[in-house]
């Protein structure tokens, strides 16, 4: 894990898992280090950690990697200066994906791995921030809307299987917090998924907002005329959903003339 630390040491921090694409085959975590430096300057302590890729191991291994980091940032709240109850995700396309699932699945015995855990530590997350993320597979997509069983699952994928690897079948009421961001020209991944995703959690009453960039394709936040400012907003996000949400509660009620309405 590569760890990104901001100036001043606050105990109060909150921290920022960040997961690498890749399709789940491909990528490593120095591909996240230009985001743990933005997050850094926001005050966030961003942690970066490898995964097991699908060469290596199969799915589940991935969320299980997932997972473990989280409880590691958990149980080193203290030496990171992070609040252990502030803990966000944020991920990349098959990084967005397992944020997401992160996000839908807070301590489900399924994804806890070989090495397990005392069930004393927790790997619930405090909100989601997930990039052109896929959220739906199935063993013969009707649309580029889904992604293939077969890309993380193989050839012998059951529907079961499928359903328990897609976030959109853990949307509940008690869904964290969760920021979704795409390109609308996005090839790989169509920004269809994301809006999909978006209408399930707003109706269940989940706080989660979505940024669709005109124009922009697969990755586009890599781009140096959008890392700052895409940065920018996700720290905003956090701020307000995270770290202090009852400062910008408090700041709307007084200075907003039409809260109250």
């Amino acid at each position: 894990m590569d760890i990104f630390l901001p100036k001043n040491v606050d105990p109060t921090h909150t921290a920022v898992v960040l997961l690498h694409g890749g399709a789940w085959r491909m990528g490593d975590k120095s591909m996240m280090e230009i985001f743990g430096k933005e997050l850094a300057n926001h005050g966030f302590v961003a942690l970066a950690p490898e995964y097991r890729l699908l060469d290596e191991s199969p799915w589940p291994a991935q969320i299980e990697d997932v997972k473990a980091s989280i409880r590691w940032a958990r149980t080193n709240a203290t030496s990171l200066a992070i609040h252990p109850d502030k803990i966000a995700v944020q991920g990349f396309s098959a990084g967005g994906h397992l944020a997401l699932m992160a996000g839908g699945t807070p301590d489900f015995s399924g994804f806890i791995g070989k090495e397990g855990n005392d069930g004393k530590i927790s790997d619930s997350v405090a909100a989601v921030v997930a990039f052109f993320p896929p959220i739906e597979f199935r063993l013969n997509p009707p649309s580029a809307d889904f992604n293939r069983a077969s890309d993380l699952l193989g050839e012998s994928a059951t529907i079961e299987e499928a359903q328990k690897a897609s976030p959109i079948f853990y949307v509940s009421e008690d869904y964290p917090p969760t920021f979704l961001l795409h390109g609308t020209a996005d090839r790989m991944v169509p920004c269809t998924t994301s809006q999909r995703m978006f209408k399930a959690l707003h109706e269940k009453g989940v706080s989660v907002e979505m940024h669709l960039y005109p124009n922009h394709t697969h990755e586009f936040v890599r781009l140096p005329s959008m890392l700052c400012t895409v940065q920018s907003e996700i720290a905003l996000f956090l701020k307000r959903v995270v770290v202090d949400p009852e400062k910008y509660a408090t700041e709307n009620m007084k200075l907003n003339m039409f809260a109250t309405l």
